[in-house]
């Protein structure tokens, strides 16, 4: 396995990404509180045996929450993720191999999506939609397929200058064939790392859109919600606000350190030498 996948901080954050992603995948087995059970004797209740999480305001369990509340934020930013990189990925090859014009609008498209702050335009078409998964992931994915348009751009014009681009074309391969087969998988490494980043910044935007009432309505959790139900009890139950943000930085952290290890096993330059009787350190 490459080195970088093996030290102990790689591992850790490996094993946390799995641990999140079960637990997100499996919340109705592995929680024995129904996350929507309203208790008002439990009110404000602090961690306890019972509770580990302890209960919110109106008596709900917070641990059980926080764990189906990973299953609304990832299932929500691997969609927006995978949606973006499907058209940013079309959008920058057409962009880099349809000639100028073409590339010249799209790019000025681009710029024009730049220009607004991203989470603002989120806030803009959330507000405008009714309030469900599927407007969250459309608004998210208005912003996201910008940055990988704009990446696939550039390395196909790199890419579609090489030797065995233009052996393949001098052997009569057609545009379909030397895009699909030959430029499009040497673009994939890059697109790949933004994809794990860009997975960071939807689950960070996906809970500032929560926090601000945009997010998936009730009875479903989300850790931005959570948040924003928790302003007002933050002095007299702490505990409200301490574990969905715990979760949203170990979540966030744990990609990010991810996308860290997946651009050094990409990126040539961090690979290790080989030479006579083993490889260089």
């Amino acid at each position: 396995m490459n080195r970088h996948f093996t030290d102990p901080l790689a591992l850790t954050c490996i094993a946390l990404w799995l641990l999140i992603c079960l637990a997100a995948v499996f919340a109705d087995v592995i929680t024995r509180c129904d996350y929507r059970a309203q208790d008002l004797t439990l009110r404000l209740q602090p961690p306890s045996r019972g509770h580990p999480f302890g209960c919110d305001h109106l008596g709900r369990d917070i641990l059980s929450r926080v764990i189906h509340g990973a299953r609304t934020s990832l299932s929500i930013s691997v969609l927006v993720v995978l949606i973006a990189m499907s058209v940013g990925t079309c959008i920058g090859l057409l962009s880099g191999t349809a000639g100028m014009v073409v590339d010249t609008l799209i790019m000025r498209t681009c710029d024009i999506f730049l220009a607004f702050p991203g989470i603002l335009l989120a806030i803009a078409m959330a507000a405008i939609m009714p309030q469900t998964r599927y407007s969250i992931i459309i608004a998210l994915s208005t912003i996201s397929w910008v940055g990988f348009a704009r990446l696939t751009r550039g390395q196909v014009l790199s890419v579609k200058e090489q030797e065995y681009i233009l052996a393949a074309r001098s052997l009569g391969a057609g545009y379909w064939r030397v895009t699909v087969r030959h430029i499009l998988p040497n673009c994939l490494s890059p697109l790949i790392v933004q994809a794990t980043m860009s997975l960071a910044s939807v689950i960070l935007a996906e809970s500032s859109l929560a926090f601000l009432g945009l997010g998936v309505g009730p009875p479903y959790p989300s850790w931005g919600g959570m948040l924003s139900s928790a302003l007002d009890y933050m002095l007299d139950a702490p505990h409200m606000v301490l574990f969905p943000g715990l979760a949203i930085v170990a979540t966030v952290l744990t990609i990010n350190l991810l996308g860290d290890r997946l651009r050094d096993f990409f990126d040539p330059r961090f690979k290790p030498i080989p030479r006579a009787g083993g490889l260089l350190k």
